[in-house]
C-alpha cells in the first residue's frame, strides 16, 4: 500500500504507518497513491481525484470535510474519514484566547509597550464574568468553549439548527442569539446554509459593541459587511482564525484594510498545537487499522 502525507503532520506520523505500506510526502507521485491523508491546504476536488487513479481512501485530519468532494469520492468507491475528536481542545482554547484577549485589550497594551506607550488611562478592559456567550453550532468544539466560558461565569446560549438540546448551553433561536449575545462565536461548517450568515442583516440584530470570534469557517462571514460593521462601530471587535482562503488575498480582503479597525488574526493555527497532531495520528493509526481489516 502506498500512502501520500499531502499535507503537514506530526513527525511521528510516518513511523506510526510504515507497517502498512511506503509513507511518502512527493506531491508528485499522488498517481500511485492508494491513501491520501489531508490536513486543510490539499482541496481533494473531482481533478485531484480523478489524478489518483489507485486511490482507496482519503483520511482528513481535522473536523470539517468541506476541501473533500464527498459525493464524487463515494462514486469512485474512494473511502473518507476525518478525526474530529482530535481537534476540539486545539480550537476551543483558541477560541478562548481571543475571547479573554480581545476585552481584556492585551494586544493593544503590549503593541503600546513596544512603542514606548505606557496605555494605563487610555485602555479600559471589560470582563467575561456576567456577560453572555452566544455559540453559533453546539458540536464537540463548541462544547469546549461552552465548558470554559462557563469556568469565567458567563452565560451560555446556542443556536443548531440540528440540534434541540445541550447538557451545556441553553438552546435558542438564531435571532434571540444574535439579539442576546455580548460576544459571539462561531462552530459550524462551511454549507450553503452557512455561507455569509454573518452578514448585515444578522449583524443588524446584534447589540451594538458585540465581539465575534471565529474559528469555524471564514466563509460563514460576509467580510465587506463586517468591516463595514467594525468601522461604524457597530461590532466593536473581530478575532479570526479563519479567512475564504489560505493565505487571505492580502489585497482585496475588506478585512485587512489600513481603514478597518480591531480586527484580530491568526493563520489558521487552530488545530496546529503539538497534542493535536499527535492525537490526530493516533486516530489515523486507528482508521488504518480497521481499514486495512476490512481488505
Amino acid at each position: 500500500m502506498k500512502i501520500l502525507l499531502s499535507d503537514a503532520f506530526d513527525k511521528s506520523l510516518p513511523g506510526k504507518l510504515a507497517r502498512f505500506g511506503e509513507v511518502f510526502d512527493d506531491k508528485d507521485r499522488l498517481a500511485e497513491a492508494d491513501v491520501v491523508m489531508i490536513r486543510s491546504k490539499t482541496k481533494c476536488t473531482k481533478e485531484f481525484i480523478d489524478a489518483a487513479p489507485n486511490l482507496k481512501l482519503i483520511i482528513r485530519g481535522g473536523v470539517g470535510l468541506d476541501n473533500v468532494d464527498q459525493a464524487y469520492a463515494k462514486e469512485k468507491g474512494i473511502a473518507v474519514f476525518n478525526t474530529p475528536a482530535a481537534s476540539s481542545v486545539a480550537v476551543a482554547e483558541l477560541a478562548m484566547a481571543f475571547l479573554v484577549a480581545i476585552p481584556s485589550k492585551i494586544i493593544p497594551g503590549h503593541r503600546g509597550m513596544i512603542q514606548g506607550q505606557f496605555l494605563k488611562k487610555e485602555l479600559k478592559r471589560t470582563e467575561l464574568y456576567e456577560k453572555t456567550l452566544g455559540l453559533i453550532g453546539i458540536g464537540r468544539i463548541a462544547r469546549e468553549v461552552a465548558i470554559r466560558a462557563k469556568a469565567f461565569g458567563m452565560t451560555v446560549i446556542a443556536f443548531d439548527k440540528y440540534v434541540s438540546s445541550s447538557d451545556v448551553a441553553e438552546m435558542v433561536s438564531f435571532d434571540d442569539l444574535l439579539q442576546r449575545a455580548d460576544y459571539i462565536s462561531i462552530h459550524v461548517p462551511y454549507t450553503a446554509e452557512t455561507d455569509k450568515m454573518i452578514n448585515a442583516a444578522s449583524i443588524g440584530k446584534m447589540k451594538t459593541g458585540v465581539i465575534i470570534v471565529n474559528t469555524g469557517r471564514g466563509k460563514c462571514i460576509n467580510e465587506a459587511d463586517l468591516a463595514a460593521a467594525l468601522q461604524s462601530g457597530k461590532v466593536a471587535a473581530y478575532g479570526t482564525d479563519v479567512w475564504y482562503a489560505d493565505p487571505p488575498d492580502w489585497e482585496s480582503c475588506p478585512l485587512l484594510k489600513k481603514d478597518v479597525p480591531n480586527v484580530y488574526m491568526t493563520p489558521h493555527i487552530g488545530a496546529s498545537s503539538n497534542e493535536n497532531l499527535l492525537r490526530i495520528g493516533e486516530i489515523i493509526e486507528e482508521i488504518m487499522t480497521e481499514f486495512t481489516k476490512e481488505k
